[in-house]
């Protein structure tokens, strides 16, 4: 069996991560595991195996004819049998499968607002889904959703799993040791980092000496600009750090106390698993399948999407409290350990891999 991951960028997002995370770990599994990076590159090429095929095409439109060719030239060269596309990169994968015929084809879906799925564009997605043979979502609310609306009976539901690599250290976190949140998502609308900003400037009149530090890629747009001057407005700098895209996960997470995620909408956060496997007591809203993994008051904190209030009580409640940060991280690094593992989600799209192949 031969496969291709199909992503759009390699940008440090959480489909992005789940992309490579499959590609690398296929490759010590199946005949074939290669790795295609449609419109950019980023910070994730550098932890791409060695043993996985890997090729970026440039893509600049949606349908650049040049790219196209390159991509099923790539895909003819290393007699692939199967594409997995993630996200909007369904619709190249589409345009592939239709010069190929018998080339299978896998749709995963990250879609990041899932709270809000009558606002979803659906019409070239459905007419693509004809040619589905398969597709994964990542939680529930996008199951109902896929059955509902596309053309495919042949759905199911997977869990994302983390794996952290040591890469060479880079980024090197501001702020006192041993008093660090950390909140790891690219700065897009429904990550609502403002609600995160709102909440930290309450919990600093009382403990001045801790630190939140955002991790993920600035997209320079009006969003991100709010963000930036809600900082500077409330006089935050001191406070509120942020970092950009960064690929050494690892390193930043070993830097911090407390994981933090205060979304509007999600699916299964791959940063939750990241925070879980480097033993870090968390906080996230409750949507999407955060409650999954998070059980509240047993091994972690869930609050309701934008409530400022809830949200910097349940952070005081972590500084204030040492024995439950700590105990809280424990229980949870066993938990993600024990259910989310490398090996039962691989083996699972393996299965899903073979029974489409026959």
């Amino acid at each position: 069996m031969r496969v291709l991951q199909l992503i759009d960028s390699l940008e440090a997002g959480g489909a992005e991560r789940v992309a490579l995370n499959f590609a690398n770990a296929l490759a010590k599994e199946i005949e074939g595991s290669f790795l295609c990076a449609t419109r950019a590159e980023g910070v994730l090429v550098k932890s791409i195996d060695n043993t996985v095929g890997y090729i970026y095409i440039n893509k600049k439109s949606t349908l650049d004819i040049k790219a196209i060719i390159i991509l099923n030239r790539f895909i003819k060269f290393n007699k692939i049998d199967l594409i997995h596309a993630h996200s909007t990169s369904y619709f190249l994968a589409t345009i592939i499968k239709f010069l190929n015929p018998k080339l299978k084809l896998v749709w995963h879906d990250h879609y990041g607002e899932s709270e809000f799925l009558d606002n979803r564009p659906r019409h070239i997605l459905q007419i693509c889904s004809l040619f589905f043979s398969h597709v994964f979502v990542v939680n529930s609310k996008l199951k109902a959703w896929a059955k509902k609306h596309l053309k495919v009976k042949s759905i199911s539901y997977l869990a994302n799993y983390a794996m952290l690599r040591t890469i060479p250290s880079e980024t090197k976190l501001k702020g006192q040791y041993g008093k660090r949140v950390v909140c790891m998502a690219n700065l897009r609308p429904q990550k609502d980092h403002l609600n995160l900003l709102k909440a930290f400037s309450k919990v600093i009149k009382k403990h001045p000496d801790w630190t939140l530090h955002l991790i993920g890629k600035n997209f320079n747009d009006n969003y991100s600009k709010t963000i930036f001057k809600f900082i500077k407005s409330e006089n935050l700098e001191k406070h509120i750090f942020t970092y950009g895209s960064c690929p050494d996960t690892s390193t930043i997470l070993k830097q911090c106390n407390v994981g933090l995620l205060s979304s509007k909408s999600e699916g299964l956060p791959l940063a939750l698993l990241e925070y879980g496997l480097l033993g870090l007591p968390v906080i996230a809203t409750n949507v999407g399948q955060c409650d999954e993994v998070i059980k509240d008051s047993y091994n972690g904190v869930l609050v309701s999407p934008n409530n400022v209030d809830e949200l910097s009580k349940a952070i005081l409640l972590y500084i204030e409290d040492e024995v439950l940060r700590h105990d809280f991280a424990v229980r949870f690094n066993k938990y993600i350990k024990t259910k989310y593992s490398k090996e039962v989600v691989i083996n699972k799209v393996i299965e899903t891999y073979k029974n489409i192949m026959v």
